[in-house]
């Protein structure tokens, strides 16, 4: 697949990049990146929440009246889950959500995610660029003179760049990324994907690796 190169000012540049098949061309699989995403939003979860069992919680532990003749259910103590303000049964603890993929399949969901994107024709390339000093209009103004839609747009930068960072980290629905930091549900979150011109390799180096 090949696509045009654009400058900062919305400009075809008249140069052609070709998008490997080997990272934008394969055969899509949904249940890897559903594993994906999945993986990534439970190593997210803090995992840190807690109710308190019937021997946490703070009360008498005396017997609340006798075992028979009562003319009612049985009674322990007031810690007992049925009694108001009593200990939760079998209630959250803190637990580690988190799980491993194989290499492979992680890899496989990557491409599959730019496959997507290809297809809606949501890639855009851009020149290497970067700005004299942080600004946030100036990131506005390439937003619109590559004529993106007001939605999620995830900027791919071959290596760290502090200005262009700075310049869109106000931005809500901008996200700015180094190729190694390009992951499955940043891929899919994204409506838009603008890859500098410079990460269109690196990109493939990476995930063919």
């Amino acid at each position: 697949m090949e696509l045009s190169v654009f400058n900062i000012k919305g400009e075809d540049t008249g140069r052609k990049i070709t998008l490997s098949d080997s990272v934008f061309a394969v055969e899509p699989n949904d249940h890897v990146l559903w594993l994906a995403v999945k993986q990534h939003l439970a190593n997210k979860r803090q995992g840190t929440h807690k109710s308190k069992e019937r021997s946490e919680v703070s009360g008498s532990t005396k017997k609340l009246g006798r075992q028979k003749g009562g003319g009612g259910a049985r009674h322990g103590d007031i810690n007992s889950p049925v009694m108001v303000g009593g200990g939760r049964v079998f209630g959250p603890v803190p637990r580690d959500y988190s799980f491993k993929l194989n290499k492979k399949v992680k890899a496989l969901a990557r491409k599959s995610a730019l496959t997507y994107k290809a297809q809606d024709s949501a890639i855009k390339v851009v020149e290497d660029f970067s700005f004299e000093a942080p600004k946030t209009k100036d990131f506005v103004a390439l937003i619109k003179n590559l004529q993106l839609p007001e939605k999620k747009i995830v900027l791919v930068l071959s290596e760290q760049n502090k200005n262009v960072y700075l310049s869109a980290r106000n931005l809500p629905k901008v996200e700015v990324v180094t190729v190694s930091e390009l992951d499955t549900y940043t891929i899919m979150s994204a409506n838009s994907l603008v890859l500098m011109e410079g990460s269109v390799a690196a990109v493939e180096n990476v995930f063919n690796a």
